[in-house]
């Protein structure tokens, strides 16, 4: 049962009978009394007026996947098996970060033997699975003094995916992609390189491409094309120890390196290139491999969704020997972490594997901009010690990417926005070079 703020008004009201019978002798406590009797005979037929909610059928229709912050579209079907109509108010019991509107409420009218469906639309705002365990129904009396009220067990759940907003950036990488390969091939082999196709000499080529049995058979000089080697293996480790909790922006460093890892995952699976995905910190909370085509990105946003930092110390040596157990074979291994602090990089350091010239390592890293605002500041006593707070950290950055460049790797340092697109074009230049 539940009352309504129009049982208050009414109550309230009691007083005009209370001053009237007051004046005419009777005694206030009776007809206190009185008064509140009948409200109490109000509210209990109200009560019994009110549709039985052990006549509802409830059901959810609700999606298995979407993304975070977009728009998700739920529905609630309640069907009234009962004789009488009910009139009320129906609650579906989301998570406060599901961001139902209405906070999950909406007014319901349903005739006896009907059905209505009831939308509700979420906002998500945070990654991971999202959960209704119950929906609250209130069936209102035809005074509006009270009604029933119950809950009906009718679970629904959602996996909340990555939010992917750098895929902004795809279609202008993707042609860039289809310069390298295909449209636009190269003349000379070269280190990574594999044959494309055959086509007629032009004056100008390069007579070392020329096909000597290609021409003997055609009759007319042919050349061989060359285009960037596809096949190849690309590791991408994202550290979700403590450092990948930090607030950078708008959002965590783990979430800036999981759209770094989706940008370039997109652009190496249409480059035909294998993508291995390591979700690391002490342990592996999650691992995509031999994974290719359309079930990608698929696959990576489901691995990434559930997985949130962990305030603990990343074991490198047991990432490093993860990633060896991916694939032996040369590849572009990325390592999305926040090393720029020196003493917490001595770990990273110690086990950071030997690139070689068939190897090359990346180390992306999300900034924070703020850094750079509070070490130019120097209006009061208080900036100036900010900014030399703040030109310690910068000094200490440089030195660990310093530190990863002379252990052969290449540090890539950038704001949330900037890291993915930053890491997608040294791929492509990889690619260019013939080093991938």
């Amino acid at each position: 049962m539940f009352l309504t703020g129009r049982l208050v008004i009414v109550a309230a009201l009691g007083v005009v009978p209370l001053v009237l019978l007051d004046a005419l002798g009777v005694p206030p406590w009776f007809v206190l009394l009185g008064w509140l009797a009948l409200c109490g005979l109000l509210v209990g037929v109200d009560v019994l007026a009110a549709a039985p909610l052990g006549a509802l059928r409830l059901t959810r229709e609700v999606p298995n996947r979407a993304r975070q912050h977009e728009p998700v579209a739920t529905t609630v079907v309640v069907q009234n098996l009962g004789e009488r109509r009910l009139r009320g108010q129906l609650r579906d019991a989301w998570q406060p970060t599901a961001g139902a509107a209405d906070r999950g409420r909406a007014a319901l009218d349903l005739p006896a033997g009907e059905r209505r469906r009831v939308p509700i639309v979420l906002l998500p705002r945070r990654r991971g699975e999202l959960a209704s365990e119950f929906i609250a129904i209130r069936s209102r009396g035809p005074l509006g003094l009270a009604g029933r009220q119950g809950r009906h067990r009718v679970r629904g759940a959602i996996r909340i995916l990555p939010p992917f907003t750098s895929r902004r950036h795809l279609p202008s990488r993707l042609a860039r992609l289809r310069e390298l390969d295909g449209n636009t091939s190269v003349q000379v082999r070269g280190q990574g390189t594999e044959f494309d196709s055959l086509r007629e000499y032009v004056r100008g080529d390069d007579v070392r491409s020329i096909d000597w049995r290609a021409t003997a058979r055609a009759g007319t000089t042919m050349l061989r094309t060359w285009r960037p080697e596809r096949d190849r293996h690309v590791v991408i480790l994202v550290d979700t120890g403590r450092t990948a909790a930090a607030r950078v922006g708008d959002g965590t460093r783990l979430d800036a390196a999981y759209e770094s890892a989706l940008l370039l995952s997109a652009l190496a699976q249409r480059a035909g290139d294998h993508v291995h995905l390591l979700l690391f910190d002490r342990a592996v909370r999650g691992r995509v491999s031999g994974v290719d085509g359309p079930a990608l990105l698929p696959a990576l946003s489901d691995a990434m969704a559930p997985v949130h930092a962990r305030l603990v110390d990343t074991d490198w040596g047991a990432a490093f020997a993860a990633i060896r157990s991916l694939t032996t074979r040369p590849s572009l291994i990325v390592v999305l972490t926040a090393q720029d602090a020196v003493e917490s990089a001595r770990s990273f350091l110690g086990a950071f594997p030997n690139a070689s010239r068939a190897t090359t390592i990346l180390v992306g890293s999300a900034t924070d901009l703020s850094i750079d605002e509070l070490a130019r500041a120097r209006d009061s006593r208080e900036d100036v010690y900010l900014a030399a707070a703040a030109e310690r950290t910068l000094a200490d950055a440089a030195r660990v990417a310093d530190a990863i460049r002379r252990a052969g790797g290449e540090p890539i340092a950038a704001d949330p926005d900037d890291l993915p697109p930053l890491i997608a074009d040294r791929y492509l230049a990889l690619k260019a070079a013939g080093r991938l």
